[in-house]
């Protein structure tokens, strides 16, 4: 057996039953930035990064109000949701120059929702090569940056374009 050490993982495995309760998205707007790893607000929307990454910079964008569906929202919590959405593909294209984007949205269990309760969408940066003999051999994806670098990165390239 391999064993692959992931330390900051033990906050989770011990927090895992309390927090399955609990929305991460509600839980994140009323807590801190830096905790909750949230990179925006806007004034209807959060972005925050997914804790556990598909890849580098992986970061979800969710209404601030607790909706299961995109049709559930109001037109200006849909379109603040998307112009959300673009502001951080803006920020990913400046700090990260990726070669293109998954973004997606997944409404229920059968569709892939990890949280089906509160809508959002991912937006997944790739780069040609982030797919290597790792997954496939190893079964192991290999992250080259930590979550409070990549935070700090994302954080600063958002402020930055929203204040010019």
């Amino acid at each position: 057996m391999r064993i692959l050490w992931a330390p900051w993982r033990i906050s989770y495995v011990t927090k895992a039953n309390s927090l399955a309760k609990e929305c991460i998205f509600c839980r994140a707007l009323n807590g801190s930035d830096e905790e909750h790893f949230v990179v925006y607000r806007s004034s209807h929307s959060i972005a925050m990064l997914n804790l556990y990454p598909y890849n580098n910079a992986h970061t979800m964008v969710a209404p601030k109000r607790h909706v299961p569906s995109l049709e559930l929202l109001r037109d200006e919590e849909l379109l603040d949701l998307f112009k959300t959405v673009c502001l951080v593909i803006e920020a990913l294209r400046r700090e990260y120059k990726p070669h293109g984007f998954n973004i997606g949205i997944n409404i229920g269990h059968v569709a892939g929702a990890g949280i089906e309760s509160h809508i959002h969408v991912h937006v997944v940066p790739r780069w040609s090569g982030d797919t290597n003999f790792m997954p496939i051999v190893a079964g192991t994806k290999v992250l080259p940056e930590d979550l409070r670098s990549t935070w700090n990165r994302i954080r600063k390239a958002l402020a930055d374009l929203t204040h010019r």
